[in-house]
């Protein structure tokens, strides 16, 4: 399981008509969603959004996520998409840039490890 930094990162604005669980999007975990049942605006910054109320909005979101039985399906998919903005799978956007490009690095890493392994065994 993917914990968060430790550090809360900051957040875009989005159209408010985005919401985490929209149930057009492939998918049954969608339907299992706590978020399903909370005003999207908690898990979007509005326009102009003074930061010490998107901090202790993104909070109240991630209290959200982590009650929640599908938190881990969420995140992957925010990952996988990349969803650019808003709180998913109790992560902001900042923080999932953050778990993609410690991904990518470890990707980067075994396959140097991989091609390094392959050289020393045939040489």
């Amino acid at each position: 399981m993917l914990q968060p930094p430790h550090q809360p990162l900051g957040v875009a604005a989005v159209p408010s008509q985005r919401s985490p669980a929209r149930e057009d999007q492939a998918g049954p975990w969608h339907s299992e969603a706590v978020c399903r049942r909370d005003e999207a605006g908690l898990f979007f910054a509005p326009s102009k959004e003074p930061t010490a109320a998107r901090l202790s909005r993104e909070e109240a979101a991630k209290r959200v996520c982590a009650r929640c039985p599908v938190m881990v399906e969420c995140r992957e998919h925010a990952l996988v998409q990349p969803e650019p903005y808003g709180v998913w799978g109790g992560l902001t956007a900042a923080e999932r840039r953050v778990v993609l490009a410690r991904r990518r690095r470890r990707e980067i890493e075994l396959r140097q490890a991989a091609s390094a392994s392959r050289i020393a065994a045939a040489g």
